[in-house]
């Protein structure tokens, strides 16, 4: 019997699968485990189901003797060194697929509430601005025959895809090799769904935002850093664009003070793409398998792709 903790409670019941094979800890608090506490218990575990808010670095992983494997409760692993945990041989798992329809669904209801200024609207009948209606009124854009440009092709992008072509939107979905000035400017809607990487930190950044129509909408569902957020703010304060969603932000979470908050037409939501039931579970249940497997000595179902190769 392995001794694993666990960073957070988790929906379902696929902690208590991991119960009747293994000794399991898990942080009490509502708020991320605390750097502390985790650092004081890790030297002594064999397993460790991490969130996507929790930093597992080299420091931490060199802590850990007895460490076997990590599985984070997310698609991404962008919070995990992988470097340092291959290094030690330490497997790491991840929980992809099944949060797909969940975050494409949460990114068109951002793409339409921007689009139609739902905010906004909703905000005028509780305080008394809606006084008749007005042909003039909260006018927004028409998703049939508009340009939605998918950046980032993958599982949730495609099926972003297939959703906006039901609302009769042209879709292009861009992988790798496209000209992204000429597809941005091109497109009313851009959707950002590409993992965080050296590479793609800060991918919308200034010149990227002026290269959009003034009347185009930017969703971030993808990982907060791929948007530079005070080049956002200032693009919809200016009118570089028209609007924005994002349901990510660099910090997680963004203080209440910050700026960006000012900037007119943007929703920022608080990372809910995957929040159904449904999918929630389903993470959990790939979690605890990643460390079931990790544990008995066999292959993560569910590994992290593999590192690329330096260079």
């Amino acid at each position: 019997m392995a001794r694993c903790l666990v960073t957070r409670a988790l929906p379902g019941e696929a902690l208590d699968r991991l119960r009747g094979r293994h000794e399991v800890e898990v942080w009490p608090g509502e708020l991320p485990v605390e750097r502390e506490w985790l650092m004081r218990r890790i030297g002594e575990v064999e397993g460790l189901l991490c969130m996507l808010s929790d930093r597992i670095d080299a420091e931490l992983i060199s802590a850990a003797p007895r460490l076997r494997v990590i599985s984070n409760y997310a698609v991404g692993t962008d919070n995990v060194d992988l470097g340092a945990a291959a290094a030690r041989g330490v497997g790491v798992g991840r929980t992809p697929d099944v949060l797909t329809d969940a975050t494409a669904d949460l990114t068109m209801a951002l793409l339409l509430a921007v689009a139609r200024h739902l905010p906004e609207a909703q905000r005028a009948a509780r305080e008394g601005r809606w006084r008749t209606w007005e042909p003039s009124g909260w006018l927004g854009l028409e998703l049939r025959g508009a340009v939605l440009a998918v950046i980032g092709a993958g599982r949730i992008g495609s099926a972003v895809g297939e959703r906006a072509r039901a609302f009769g939107m042209q879709v292009r979905l861009l992988g790798r090799g496209f000209d992204l000035r000429a597809e941005l400017a091109q497109a009313d809607v851009v959707s950002l769904h590409v993992p965080q990487t050296p590479e793609t930190y800060r991918l919308v950044d200034e010149a990227a935002l002026k290269a959009m129509k003034p009347s185009a909408i930017l969703i971030n569902t993808g990982r907060g850093g791929l948007v530079d957020q005070v080049a956002l703010r200032r693009a919809l304060q200016e009118g570089w664009i028209a609007g924005a969603g994002l349901d990510v932000t660099d910090p997680e979470p963004l203080p209440v003070e910050d700026p960006l908050f000012q900037a007119p037409n943007l929703i920022v939501l608080p990372h809910i793409g995957s929040a159904t039931r449904a999918a929630r579970e389903a993470m959990a249940q790939r979690a605890v398998e990643n460390l079931i497997a990790g544990l008995a000595g066999q292959a993560l179902p569910y590994p992290a792709p593999p590192l690329a190769p330096a260079g």
